[in-house]
């Protein structure tokens, strides 16, 4: 695992001699409430189907994924993990010149670069509290007529999100493609932020999600594009190697996305948490917290007496890891992430911060 991709608990866990189940990894953007009931006990009570094939088609597990997004079954793509459609649609469409919204994801750039691509960084700046003004990307995008733009939205780290009709005003603006990773939306209101319903009217958008943060699967390795573009989906459909997607991801998912419960139930939570420690996280002088749309927190310590890299090693002794955002473009040594874990562990790492800043 890449350092700049979060905590690696393995290494931790032997250098601070705590098991990797102790620690409590607010560096880590994934559901804490784990997956879905009743896919895991399908899954247990099922288990032999791990001697069938899945369907090449994958019929039931797109008809899931069409009614949960709201778009047509024909413009899913599936994919191991949102990382490898990310790979596949640049590969397809190419792109000479792009524009990548920052800080951001360090795989978009390390995607654009395999093919040599001219990439233009759009920063949001600390001084507007990260808030990107569509009306001004718009200008940006117009004038420099880049062949593709790429928004993560909520953005990772920022938590900054452009409303749906916003990111549809951008599509009705240009012809580039625009590429929307929606890895984080499910955090928030997806009837606002998400954009899939928009991939039947738009040629030019794709959109991108995962299972591993929302439904806390990342070992499943699910991921799927929304696309109306024939062209290009073809393409991407045409590099994917049969049964791409396992039995086991493909059955799971299938209750996944129908398990309203499940959904509505961790949504609830965690919003209501989000608003709490953004709540009490302000009221520490030292820090500067910015307003968040995804299932984290940005924040950046306002004393130069401490770096986030420092208040990360404080942390640790106390079972607590945080994310030290100096990795990311644009951000320096006092920026942090923490995201929203269950009740209990947001008191315990507020305390925590209490204690150092107080």
């Amino acid at each position: 695992m890449s350092v700049n991709h979060g905590a690696n608990l393995y290494d931790l866990s032997s250098k601070y001699g705590f098991s990797k189940e102790e620690f409590m990894d607010f560096s880590s953007n994934i559901n804490p409430f784990g997956t879905s009931k009743l896919a895991k006990e399908y899954i247990i009570n099922n288990i032999d189907i791990v001697s069938m094939y899945p369907d090449p088609n994958y019929i039931e597990l797109k008809k899931s994924i069409a009614s949960y997004c709201k778009c047509l079954e024909n413009n899913i793509i599936l994919g191991s993990g949102a990382t490898e459609l990310i790979s596949s649609f640049i590969k397809t469409i190419k792109p000479k010149k792009a524009l990548l919204l920052s800080p951001a994801y360090s795989e978009y750039e390390k995607e654009l670069s395999k093919i040599n691509c001219n990439i233009t960084k759009y920063f949001s700046r600390y001084e507007n509290n990260f808030k990107i003004d569509v009306s001004e990307l718009i200008e940006n995008i117009s004038e420099n007529r880049y062949d593709l733009v790429i928004i993560c939205n909520p953005n990772n780290p920022t938590g900054f999100t452009f409303t749906s009709k916003e990111i549809e005003k951008i599509l009705r603006s240009t012809s580039s493609f625009v590429m929307v990773d929606e890895t984080y939306v499910e955090f928030t209101d997806t009837k606002i932020y998400s954009s899939t319903s928009l991939v039947d009217n738009y040629n030019n958008l794709f959109v991108i999600r995962g299972t591993s943060k929302f439904f806390s699967t990342p070992g499943l390795r699910l991921g799927y594009g929304l696309i109306g573009n024939e062209k290009v989906k073809d393409s991407i459909n045409s590099q994917l190697d049969l049964w791409n997607i396992n039995i086991i991801a493909s059955s799971m998912g299938q209750i996944m996305f129908t398990d309203k419960e499940f959904i509505n139930h961790c949504t609830d939570v965690i919003l209501r948490e989000r608003d709490f420690l953004t709540e009490e996280l302000n009221q520490l002088k030292d820090l500067h917290v910015y307003e968040s749309n995804g299932n984290f927190i940005l924040c950046k310590i306002q004393s130069e007496k401490i770096t986030a890299r420092t208040l990360r090693e404080k942390l640790i002794p106390n079972k607590i890891i945080i994310r030290d955002c100096s990795s990311f473009d644009g951000l320096d040594e006092y920026f942090f992430r923490v995201c929203i874990l269950k009740p209990e562990e947001n008191r315990l790492l507020l305390n925590a911060l209490k204690e150092i800043f107080i």
